[in-house]
């Protein structure tokens, strides 16, 4: 009886802590190096041939739009756990709903606008025949993705830039 006891305990415990040991090399951290946004979308930056007046450039600009988006994601974060504990009221209320998703929507666009404006600038930092090479690549200023959002076709794992590097 006693071995039948231990041997569950021993089970047990071994399931209990497998999902923690699970959790290998690369699977989620970040790249906490001196790289940052061009690190990040290294792949297509690389072809472009940036000087280093440009990548500096490139750079401040990433770094300062990240500081100015944060409070604003994190907005958004606030406005959509309201919205999910308005939709877990026994009665919802129509109007506090649809003022919720409202702020949500707001936000999204002021975010949208700015990574735009981003987008623009840098545009703007590239010579004309870099403008050429980055028309041509079909690449998203927002993530250089693969064949989608997942761990095979987007950057996931160890190439996930550090999110306490610039704030």
């Amino acid at each position: 009886m006693k071995k039948k006891l231990l041997v569950m305990t021993v089970m047990m415990s071994l399931f209990l802590t497998m999902p923690a040991l699970a959790f290998g090399p690369g699977s989620g951290r970040c790249l906490c190096d001196d790289q940052g946004f061009m690190d990040y979308h290294r792949g297509i930056l690389r072809k472009l041939n940036l000087s280093d007046e440009q990548r500096a450039k490139m750079e401040d600009l990433w770094v300062s739009v990240q500081r100015e988006v944060r409070p604003l994601r994190e907005k958004m974060f606030d406005a959509s756990v309201e919205l999910r504990r308005l939709w877990l009221e026994a009665s919802p209320d129509e109007h506090k709903i649809n003022a919720a998703q409202k702020e949500i929507r707001k936000v999204r666009e002021t975010i949208s606008d700015k990574m735009t404006s981003m987008r623009l600038e840098m545009r703007n930092i590239l010579t004309p025949e870099q403008n050429k090479k980055l028309a041509g690549s079909r690449w998203d200023w927002g993530r250089n993705r693969g064949m989608g959002y997942g761990p095979r076709g987007g950057e996931r794992g160890p190439n996930v830039p550090c999110p306490g590097k610039y704030f």
